[in-house]
């Protein structure tokens, strides 16, 4: 299912909500410090904020990403040949040490004395 506007609508609103959640906890804090209160607790709804933002933001984030894969390794190898395992473009080495180890050859034609 492609992420429409919604679903990414949805996850910024839960990230500002979280955002907020964090910032009024951070905010009590300070207003505890200045009147010299126990922190003991975070008030309920700075809880229940952040508790749905963040299962908004879940909600969000499973629709954006895209379709999930299937945690079985072998789901994606089950189409493959066997040929095509041993066939890996990345550890092509064209540029190597090789022709430096080489004897030097001439080239063209030799003249014998």
């Amino acid at each position: 299912m492609p992420a429409t506007f919604l679903h990414r609508f949805v996850l910024s609103i839960g990230f500002l909500s979280l955002f907020h959640s964090a910032y009024s906890a951070a905010q009590h804090r300070s207003y505890l410090r200045l009147n010299e209160l126990d922190f003991t607790h975070l008030p309920l709804d700075i809880i229940i904020q952040a508790l749905i933002s963040l299962f908004v933001i879940m909600y969000g984030v499973m629709n954006v990403a895209g379709d999930f894969k299937e945690i079985k390794a072998s789901a994606e190898l089950e189409n493959k040949s066997w040929e095509t395992f041993r066939n890996i473009p990345s550890f092509y080495t064209f540029s190597h040490r090789g022709k430096f180890l080489a004897f030097p050859h001439q080239t063209g034609n030799k003249k014998h004395n």
